[in-house]
């Protein structure tokens, strides 16, 4: 009896097959796969292998070729979208969305008025009638019955074995400082823009400082909007949580402020870039295209050709600027600067490698930038980005996608199992997504002034508060 190899439906099987050599199999099977039906590194791989080991190494070659194979059947179940992000269009997401039936330094000028023309022209299919929380909760969970797709919570437990979440100590505290903002984005799922006022008091921002210096297992402080730079506090916040770093109590603690970019060229905000390094504040800073007419239609008028600026002033105080080495590329001084792409409609981003390696090349080519790392994340259904959805008509089209790429692997990494995140008004929630459903953290809603620590037992008990949206956080490679 000899041990063959057959490739069927992208998962390697070893049978057992009576006559026959074991040489005739595995080179049928092995010519099978070089006949395009894996990648080419693949192919490669297994080849030089097969030189190297002979036919007398096939028990020895079989985990690694069974472990190339599992990994390209879990690529081929994700639908990426294209590195050519242009092709991200209306049509091409009726396509998609269509595919399967229910499966599964100058003169300053301000861009504000350029966002409120903006925001008035898109009234109509944005937040004209915004429904309220719940019942936006209620109209998600009605796409999700309308393709036959289940609850979140059943999907943990049929496809990631978990029951639940489970809340592991708190290493981030992510701040919602205020909703006040320069622009006004069709994805913002926290409706930021200029009309907005709220903002964080100085209570609840001097109270965010008690816990982050009462709860020593917080190493990230990851300030938002919102343009979190045009709020009160903002400032305070940064030099009250860089003096508890350089004072020694906590040296690893690491300050993010989420930059639209667009805000260093506001009026007003000439030391803005000074401010951030003085204290080694690091920047992960929105740039949702390397396509200037993209990132226009999603985030506003004259955004990209601002942004740029603002990247070029970044690089040149020291943000993102590296330099080769023997192993690679290394990062010169403490100052990152990170991007971040969302697509520009109901698509789920490209692989970051490979995006990444894409906005290098554009932006080094075409305007001289560089950077750290690009972040891609997929738009939530939640708030501006759920009206644009609900109103063109594509908001189960939308959530059948997130449905059917649900990766399990991405639920360890999930943002809510270590985050706390505290709106404007002080109160706390799982994530800045829960915090605009209305989903408070614990049974009847925790704040700020609630608990003398983040490491509180009310605060680490709490059960994580999960719904549709979710799916948007789990879907092929993730986001958060």
């Amino acid at each position: 009896m000899a041990v063959g190899v057959a490739h069927g439906e992208g998962q390697l099987m070893i049978m057992s097959a009576v006559g026959g050599t074991l040489l005739e199999k595995w080179m049928h099977w092995l010519r099978h796969v070089i006949s395009g039906n894996a990648f080419d590194s693949q192919k490669a791989v297994l080849v030089r292998a097969l030189v190297l080991t002979g036919i007398a190494g096939l028990s020895v070659l079989l985990p690694t070729v069974h472990e190339l194979l599992q990994r390209r059947r879990k690529d081929i179940l994700f639908e990426f979208g294209p590195i050519d992000i242009t092709q991200m269009t209306p049509a091409v997401a009726k396509e998609m969305h269509g595919r399967q039936n229910g499966s599964l330094k100058k003169t300053r000028s301000s861009l504000i008025p350029d966002a409120l023309e903006d925001l008035e022209e898109s009234a109509e299919i944005l937040a004209a009638d915004a429904m309220p929380a719940n019942e936006e909760v209620d109209r998600r969970s009605q796409a999700l019955a309308a393709v036959g797709a289940p609850s979140f919570r059943r999907t943990l437990r049929d496809h990631a074995g978990v029951n639940e979440l489970l809340r592991k100590p708190c290493t981030t505290l992510q701040v919602i400082i205020g909703l006040y903002c320069n622009q006004a984005c069709t994805h913002c799922h926290v409706e930021s823009s200029p009309l907005r006022k709220e903002q964080m008091s100085q209570d609840v921002i001097q109270r965010c400082l008690h816990l982050l210096r009462t709860s020593p297992a917080v190493t990230v402080l990851d300030i938002t909007g919102g343009a979190p730079e045009l709020n009160r506090g903002f400032k305070p916040l940064v030099e009250g949580a860089a003096a508890l770093r350089d004072s020694g109590a906590r040296p690893a603690l690491r300050i993010i402020d989420r930059c639209n970019l667009t805000v260093l060229l506001e009026p007003g905000q000439e030391d803005l870039l000074d401010f951030l390094v003085q204290y080694r504040v690091d920047v992960i800073a929105s740039l949702p295209s390397y396509d200037a007419a993209q990132t226009d239609k999603q985030r506003g008028r004259k955004v990209f050709e601002r942004s740029v600026e603002a990247l070029r002033m970044l690089n040149e105080r020291g943000y993102g600027i590296a330099r080769a080495t023997s192993q690679g590329q290394e990062h010169v001084g403490d100052l990152q600067l990170d991007l971040v792409f969302n697509p520009p409609g109901p698509f789920l981003p490209p692989r970051q490698e490979l995006l990444e390696a894409k906005y290098r090349q554009e932006l080094r080519n075409e305007h001289s930038i560089q950077f750290d790392r690009l972040i891609t994340i997929a738009n939530m259904p939640v708030k501006r980005f759920f009206d644009f959805l609900r109103k063109k008509g594509t908001l189960e089209g939308y959530m059948d996608l997130l449905v059917r790429n649900f990766n399990p692997d991405t639920v360890p990494q999930l943002m809510c199992l270590n985050t706390v995140s505290v709106g404007w008004d002080g109160r706390m929630h799982d994530c800045d997504f829960n915090q605009q459903l209305e989903l408070s953290l614990g049974q009847s809603g925790l704040s700020v002034f609630d608990v003398d620590s983040l490491e509180d037992q009310r605060v680490r008990q709490s059960k994580i508060k999960t719904g549709a949206h979710c799916y948007g956080c789990t879907a092929a490679q993730g986001s958060g």
